[in-house]
């Protein structure tokens, strides 16, 4: 009989490796995998390998607002390191670490037991526990070896300068402190040690200890963090009375308010489950105007931040399960709303956001994150959510108090959004560190033509008209309602309907079957290539019915669906690639919207079926739907492959489920009322929905086929 044994975690470095340059800005490093610990809180979170170690020279750490604290945490006992039984992440904040010692001398393996409990709060903690399984008594040498190097997060992505000649240390026996100074920026990392150790050696603290049998020794550590955006989940007490759950749990809090979610199919109740706890994790806090407001970070690790799209589409999905991620987005996004021009940050007068760092290179001005505004489409998506809010809750005054941040918002579109006065907006970036594509497929090369060539600046994508039409539609609504401006909605009504004219005459290519292009180039040829980007426009609502058959057959098309979901580039495109960012795969995100969109024109069995593979999808990582999936036909390798640089958890991944279970259900609020015309696979069977906060009241409802209803809830 064949024995395995654990092995030590190998002092190089392997499940997060060393970071290398990408040319691709959203990208992750492929060796950052499913093995890998991260506990995250708001803008703070720690990064390692299994064994709890954050080896030098690698991509993990423990950073908070886009700094790195500690570039370095091994454990090792008499020189080596520790064996891994097993490590979980127990809720995002928290995780633990079962350890063993490896084979020494004088030390059978496993005769020593570890175990190290992990929290990310106001402060990073971690308790090391140990003891001794040996019947005689052992003398050990217990080490951690700590590093900070400062890096602001853009670098660890792409290279980490070497700051070592202005970073001082001021270390004791209870405490290492690192101090980084720089001209116009300055860091500080302490450890503060509940034990002092026997010795400091270099940047590691060590400790002698004599062991008896079954001994316990244990230290806490702790690494103040700077203030800045807030904590979301801060749980006071001893730290294993936090990771066991003994103290009260504000995320538990937070959970037992949302809507929740059940169904006769284990794996959409997981997948939701699981989405309901992931975009928990992702939350930020700010304060605006004294409130205390909450919002959606993009994704881990690279995007915990406020961001435009990414939050807006999130908090769009999120508003099934309840009202405040998206009256935070809104407020957090009005309060950054652009008010001036500036070249280098891309912002114009009533442009939404794209994306806000606050790390060394922000705030030096060497990036223009301070916040960034090279975004084409998120001054549209802020309306379309303040509708769908509004649709929602019928909150009157929270529109009301946002109105000067709507016109504002309209004005950009009409003036600064449309560059040429051809009705369309338009994206080309004035930074010299800006975004050349600004829609949602920002990657460089993007949105390309059916040949591959890259179109000239200015570009006028199609899902961002889409988004035009519906946002002056949506905008109009509020202009009738709680805005009480009749004229103000006229117009915005003559203007979507010369936007629809002009937008099904000049983006329409009667070629290969009919479909939209992609865009319009500087020159205003089409870009000619077939897209995702088609699910989007059903979605605004900006296609013909007579056209919609047409669309519908592309994106469905084998070419185009892959069995899992619509790939962002059709098979028939020159620049297809299963594995290109924007070139073949498939997005969860991207398809949460078509499936919205088909099931709006009537479309509910091809809803269904990329409704029902994506669940298949989530069911196979652990009910997590990934940022990305390579676009690899079904039936060719018969499971779905992850984009292998995609975030975990990514934000609008983990708020797609959320949306393809409202197209099932075929849910909205309308006119005050919630209106449900179901139509539930048989795969699925039953979907029941327990507090559905709408109008200021709780609802609950249940659907099997085409049957169902809503009612209040009883408590």
């Amino acid at each position: 009989m064949a024995v395995v044994r654990p092995t030590p975690a190998d002092p190089t470095p392997g499940v997060l490796a060393p970071a290398r340059a990408s040319g691709d800005q959203r990208s992750i490093p492929p060796e950052l995998g499913a093995e890998s610990i991260a506990v995250l809180n708001g803008p703070t979170f720690m990064y390692s390998e299994p064994s709890g170690d954050v080896p030098p020279g690698s991509i993990g750490g423990l950073v908070h607002l886009d700094t790195r604290l500690l570039s370095g945490w091994v454990l090792t006992v008499n020189g080596q390191r520790l064996l891994v039984l097993r490590s979980e992440i127990l809720q995002h904040y928290s995780a633990q670490f079962a350890l063993a010692s490896p084979e020494l001398p004088g030390l059978p393996a496993n005769g020593l037991g570890f175990r190290r409990l992990r929290y990310v709060g106001s402060s990073f903690r971690e308790r090391i526990e140990v003891v001794s399984y040996q019947p005689e008594p052992v003398r050990i040498e217990l080490r951690l070896a700590a590093a900070a190097d400062f890096a602001d997060l853009f670098e660890v992505k792409s290279g980490v300068r070497d700051r070592s000649a202005q970073i001082t240390r001021r270390h004791t026996p209870d405490q290492l402190c690192f101090t980084y100074a720089a001209e116009d920026f300055s860091a500080e990392t302490r450890i503060c040690s509940s034990r002092p150790a026997d010795r400091v050696e270099g940047d590691e603290l060590v400790w002698e200890l004599e062991l008896h049998h079954r001994q316990e020794w244990q230290v806490d550590l702790d690494v103040p963090l700077p203030p800045g955006l807030g904590v979301v989940e801060s749980v006071g007490g001893d730290i294993a009375d936090v990771v066991h759950e003994r103290v009260p749990d504000p995320f538990r809090n937070w959970m037992a308010g949302r809507a929740a979610l059940y169904s006769d199919n284990q794996a959409l109740e997981r997948t939701m489950y699981r989405s309901g706890q992931d975009i928990a994790a992702l939350r930020l806090e700010l304060e605006v105007k004294g409130q205390r407001i909450t919002l959606p970070s993009a994704g881990l690790p690279w995007f915990l931040s406020v961001f435009g799209r990414d939050t807006l589409i999130t908090a769009y999905h999120t508003l099934v399960a309840g009202p405040s991620l998206a009256r935070g987005t809104l407020l957090a996004l009005a309060r950054l709303q652009g008010d001036r021009c500036n070249d280098f940050t891309d912002e114009e007068p009533g442009k939404i956001l794209h994306e806000v760092r606050s790390g060394e290179l922000t705030r030096t001005g060497l990036k223009p994150y301070g916040p960034y505004y090279g975004t084409a489409d998120a001054t549209q998506l802020w309306l379309i959510l303040l509708s769908e809010y509004w649709r929602w809750s019928r909150d009157d005054d929270l529109v009301r108090s946002l109105r000067d941040n709507a016109m504002a918002a309209l004005h950009w579109m009409d003036h600064y959004g449309d560059r040429d006065g051809d009705g369309y907006v338009e994206y080309a970036t004035r930074s010299p560190e800006g975004l050349g594509n600004q829609c949602w497929r920002d990657s460089p090369n993007g949105v390309v033509f059916h040949d591959g060539r890259i179109p000239v600046l200015p570009i006028a994508t199609s899902d961002i008209q889409g988004y035009g039409y519906d946002a002056k539609l949506r905008l109009a609504e509020l202009a009738d309602g709680p805005l009480d401006d009749p004229a103000l909605a006229r117009r915005l009504r003559a203007d979507a309907g010369r936007l629809y004219d002009r937008f099904n005459r000049d983006f329409w290519i009667e070629e290969r079957g009919g479909f939209y292009a992609v865009g319009l180039d500087g020159d205003k040829n089409r870009i000619d290539s077939k897209t995702s980007n088609m699910g989007h426009l059903l979605w605004s609502g900006i296609v013909p019915p007579e056209r919609a058959d047409r669309v519908v057959r592309q994106l469905m098309a084998e070419d185009s669906f892959s069995g899992w979901g619509i790939r962002t580039l059709s098979r028939e495109d020159a620049l297809f690639n299963s594995l290109g960012y924007h070139h073949g795969t498939v997005w969860p995100h991207d398809n949460s919207l078509a499936v919205l969109g088909l099931a709006r024109y009537g479309y509910r069995a091809e809803a269904n079926r990329i409704g029902l593979a994506l669940i298949e999808v989530a069911e196979q990582f652990g009910y997590r739907l990934p940022e990305a999936l390579s676009g690899y036909p079904r039936e060719r390798l018969l499971f779905a492959v992850p984009y292998p640089t995609a975030c975990s958890p990514q934000a609008w991944a983990s708020a797609t489920p959320l949306a393809l279970a409202r197209a099932m259900l075929n849910l909205n609020p309308v006119d005050g009322r919630l209106v449900l015309d179901p139509d539930i696979p048989p795969e699925i069977g039953r979907i029941a929905v327990d507090r559905l906060q709408a109008f200021g009241q709780s609802w609950d409802l249940e659907a099997v086929g085409r049957k169902g209803y809503v009612r209040l809830s009883a408590d």
